[in-house]
This record gives C-alpha cells, structure tokens and sequence, in this order.
C-alpha cells in the first residue's frame, strides 16, 4: 500500500491523497509538499514535482522520485529554469527503463535537465538569457534511497529524532572549507555562502553528486530550498517533522517558522516518510529479495 499526500501554492494550499492496495510490493511512502512565496518575493522560482508508481508492477521497476529545484536569475526566468529542470528530470524518470539503477538513472537525468535549461535559456538571437537553477532528487524502491543534487538546495534524513545532511551544498563558501580556506564554523558569515559554484543552466556539462543509503520504516526524508535551510535548523526540521503525525501539518509548520523568522526568499520543502521497505541485497549490480 502507498500513500501520496501533496501541498503547493502560497496562501491556499491543496491537498492531494493517493492510496493503492499492492499485495505484490511492500515498500509504502507517503509524503507532503509546500511551496511558499516568503514574505518579500513577488514571485515563486521554487518548483517541485514528483512520481508515484501508478501499478504495482512499476513499484519495483521503478518506484518513486520526488524533486525540488530552485531557480536563479530573476524576472521569471528562474522560474522558467526551475520548472524546466523538474519536468524534465520526472518525464524522464517516468519513460526510464524497468530496473535502471537509481543512481545512473538520477545523473543521467540530472544531465539531460541541464541541457534543457541550457536551451530554454537562450532567446531567439541565440543569446544567453542568464537564468539556472539548483536541484535535489530523491528516487526511493525497495529499502534504498539515492539522491542526487546540484547547487544549495538540499536532502535531510530524519531518523529517530536526529537529522542528517545528506547533500553537500555547491556554494562558493563551501569549496573553500573544502580547500581549507575557511572553517565550517565560518560558512554561515561568509559572504560567498550564497554564491553557487554549480548550477544547471550554467554549463554545458554538469557534475551531479550522487549518494544511496539505506532507509528503514519511519524514516522521513526532507528536501528543501535554501529559504527553508538558511532559517531553520536540522535539529528543528527533525523536532518538528520527524516523528509528525501529519506531514501536511509539519510541512506548513516549517514554512511558517521560516517565514517567520526570514521570509525574504521562497520557502520550498518536501516529506517523504517511509512507512515500509522491502530488504534487498545486491549481486553485482543487480537487487535480490531477502526473506
């Protein structure tokens, strides 16, 4: 059985349920989204879309993909750049081959939404426009997640109470702690901490980072954009979602903090709890089921 629970939009959130009684596949997820303008933006670069296997067979030749991107440039042409990168990183998850692995799958899409930004950001004359955008996807079948990003947004694991990063953001700050040149503790002033050094849109070609990690039942796995992350912490991501019992709630709960104690940028996130798994083992490459 699955559940799908949606929220987006800013004032006026929508819900939407799904549930499918599945006796052939085990692994169960519901999940939660919200996109909100701030308080200061006059319009939303923020773009989120995801992928629910429609029959039981595709919950394990493909599973589900959730993704959330955040776009760069202003006058819509984020948003133009955020929306192209998740159509197309779905549509392309959607028409994959049963049983691709998650990870190749993931940058392989990753890199074919990057050429269609590259595209849509070029007018008529062949000029540039000078529009990118962040992304972060996650795909989830049997009992792994693999996740996928580009930029600051950014993936949480929230497990018994505690957060973890699981992305690294691509930030100008953040390549210099790596050389070295700055502490971790020094990121949060430093003025290069917005400044992305990896974008879609940017380039001709895109290193994605990818990682896979196991996920066990109530695990809850968080995506946001940097209006979410650069006001609230992983400690209170995980208080306030981790072990909620409505994830509609706990998604409206975040952004109100958020806006509450910002609000100058859109506010992105999504929750996907794992309610069940199906174990599995991997024989060169290839998953086998564990009884």
């Amino acid at each position: 059985m699955y559940r799908g629970l949606s929220l987006s939009g800013s004032a006026s959130a929508v819900s939407v349920a799904r549930e499918q009684e599945s006796s052939q596949a085990s692994m169960d997820v519901e999940f939660a989204e919200l996109s909100d303008l701030g308080r200061v933006r006059q319009g939303n670069e923020d773009y989120v879309g995801h992928a629910v296997p429609e029959a039981p067979q595709r919950v394990r030749s493909h599973g589900w993909l959730f993704v959330l991107a955040d776009g760069v440039g202003g006058q819509e042409r984020g948003e133009v750049a955020s929306r192209t990168a998740v159509e197309s990183v779905v549509e392309g998850f959607q028409e994959a081959p049963a049983g691709e692995s998650h990870g190749a799958l993931l940058g392989r899409l990753v890199q074919k939404a990057n050429a269609k930004v590259l595209d849509a950001g070029h007018n008529p004359s062949g000029a540039a426009a000078g529009m990118a955008t962040t992304v972060v996807a996650c795909a989830l079948r049997y009992d792994r997640a693999a996740i996928a990003h580009v930029g600051d947004s950014r993936c949480y694991l929230l497990r018994k109470g505690q957060a973890s990063l699981l992305t690294r953001d691509h930030t100008v700050a953040q390549e210099h702690v790596k050389l070295g040149l700055l502490s971790a503790s020094e990121v949060a002033n430093a003025a290069t901490r917005h400044v992305l050094s990896r974008s879609l849109g940017s380039e001709l070609i895109v290193a994605a980072e990818i990682s896979e990690h196991q996920v066990f039942v109530d695990d809850v796995l968080l995506l946001c954009s940097d209006g979410l992350h650069g006001s609230v912490t992983g400690s209170e991501m995980a208080a306030v979602a981790g072990r909620a019992s409505d994830l509609n709630a706990a998604a409206q709960r975040l952004v109100d903090i958020a806006n509450q104690r910002d609000g100058s940028d859109n506010i992105t996130v999504q929750l996907i709890r794992v309610r069940s798994v199906e174990r599995v083992g991997m024989y060169r490459g290839r998953p086998y089921l564990l009884r």
